[in-house]
């Protein structure tokens, strides 16, 4: 095994670019020699001459022998994994070969009923049926937290046949639940344990971080690098624990979901981010945290606006918290995220990660710097300066829960199957052939293959008057949904 040093995959790259060899393969480029001009100044010679395709010398992502191989044994090593597997779709096409996997059609899986969207798209592409768990809301952040170890005993209970459970850890917040206890629950019923671990990356390399997917013994995790792991935009590794799981067989499926057409300044990101992390990790979670933490404190001083931190620790939903996430609480000052995301876009020239009705998230890594932090601080002062007198009128709206629907058909039988539209105060009692969410908290209305119920049809407008967004019907508007047709009888 090479030294966590190394970078077999990006050094292969830049040796082999180095030979400067005549190239009569794909990408039509060649070097950036065939490119608008403009566009390779400002990219670069150096990143074009290594944006190549599988030629012998390179290895090749769908069977690999060589450099891709010896960087993924490397990252294995690094996340305490038996096998790593690189992605070039993103950890969504990481998640979809998971649920792919494990799950055939009629198959049972255990899910959040606040699972990514790739999650419900794997669910529809495999035929399995989803059994949800509500997760914990928060009431005060109006948020959804993680799902708790009773919830998951009590479902495999009911469904011991079910052939996966799927965990969010930690949650988009950087909230994680006992994962750990999770996984002893699902292994004493020999069912897997398949984590969505987009946000979780540097987890693993520090101690005062929730544990990773794999500390925790899980069987799969899909986990984004690029989100805050230093590699680019859509390279994401899927690490596989043997067992209850088939690595030949994950193998496949993802050979399946991604292109042939790999793109190796994604993969050599991946290689040079796990020597990062493994080398290093520590010392940039250590310095990412501080950072955090000293804003957090700053925050806090800021008269209406709130940073969370260990407090929200507790319930058996919020066993563990990562610091970097900066979730900021604006609701009392009588605003929304969404109004103080445009703000400080418009005032502060500052992007937030996301805003929902009472926070904003703000992510924080080792490319930040304490100047970045300081910009922020002075822009939630003069936020809670400008906006304070708005916090005595302005009543809160109230976080409510969507009863989950009835499933009456698989959500693949569902979405494949002859529909038409109907008017939006005519739909209840059909089954419903797209996904309605709300956010936040990021929690499906509906999905396909549930029975519309006038309750929830109540639920959408409400958050429709409270400003909330509702996403996934074809109908941006919402006067009309797709259901299934109802064939009459032939008079």
């Amino acid at each position: 095994m090479s030294s966590q040093f190394s970078t077999p995959l990006f050094t292969g790259l830049v040796n082999h670019a180095k030979k400067k060899p005549t190239q009569f393969h794909i990408p039509g480029h060649k070097k950036g020699n065939g490119m608008d001009p403009e566009f390779r100044s400002f990219i670069g010679d150096d990143a074009l001459s290594i944006d190549l395709i599988n030629i012998g010398p390179l290895d090749d992502l769908h069977q690999p022998k060589g450099i891709i191989k010896q960087a993924q044994d490397l990252a294995a090593e690094a996340f305490g994994a038996d096998h790593t597997f690189f992605s070039v779709q993103g950890t969504s096409g990481a998640i979809m070969a998971m649920v792919m996997a494990t799950c055939g059609p009629g198959d049972k899986i255990i899910v959040p009923r606040n699972v990514h969207k790739s999650v419900m798209s794997a669910i529809v592409f495999s035929g399995a049926t989803p059994i949800f768990i509500h997760p914990e809301i928060d009431e005060n952040l109006g948020i959804s937290h993680g799902i708790t170890s009773d919830s998951v005993e009590k479902a495999l209970k009911q469904h011991p046949e079910a052939k996966a459970v799927l965990v969010i850890n930690p949650t988009y917040f950087g909230i994680s639940g006992d994962l750990r206890k999770i996984v002893e629950i699902a292994h004493s019923y020999q069912v897997p344990v398949l984590v969505d671990e987009a946000h979780g990356v540097h987890i693993h390399f520090h101690d005062d971080l929730p544990l990773s997917a794999m500390q925790a013994g899980a069987d799969m995790a899909a986990t984004s690098v690029h989100k805050l792991g230093g590699s680019m935009t859509q390279s994401s590794i899927l690490n596989i624990r043997e067992g209850l799981i088939s690595p030949k067989r994950v193998q496949s499926i993802l050979s399946m979901l991604t292109t042939t057409s790999t793109s190796y300044l994604l993969l050599a990101s991946l290689d040079v981010a796990r020597k990062r992390l493994a080398t290093e990790g520590k010392e940039l979670a250590e310095r990412a945290i501080s950072l955090a933490e000293k804003a957090r404190k700053e925050i806090n001083t800021i008269e209406h606006i709130r940073c969370i931190g260990r407090e929200i620790l507790g319930t058996k939903a919020t066993y563990d918290l990562d610091p970097t996430k900066l979730i900021i609480s604006v609701s009392d000052l009588g605003i929304t995220g969404y109004d103080v995301e445009k703000w400080m876009r418009e005032a502060h020239n500052i992007e937030v990660e996301m805003s929902d009705l009472y926070n904003i998230l703000c992510i924080i890594t080792p490319g930040d710097t304490e100047e970045d932090l300081l910009r922020l601080v002075t822009a939630l002062r003069e936020l809670s300066a400008k906006f304070h007198n708005l916090s005595e009128t302005t009543a809160k709206p109230a976080i409510l829960l969507p009863d989950i629907p009835v499933l009456a058909l698989t959500p693949r039988d569902a979405f494949y199957a002859e529909t038409e539209v109907v008017p939006f105060h005519e739909s209840a009692g059909r089954i419903i052939a797209e996904f309605v969410m709300v956010y936040p908290p990021g929690i499906p209305i509906f999905i396909p293959g549930e029975i519309i119920t006038e309750e929830n049809l109540t639920y959408i407008e409400t958050n429709l008057e409270a400003g909330l967004p509702v996403q996934g019907p074809e109908d941006f508007e919402l006067k009309t949904f797709r259901v299934i047709k109802e064939h009459k009888a032939i008079q």
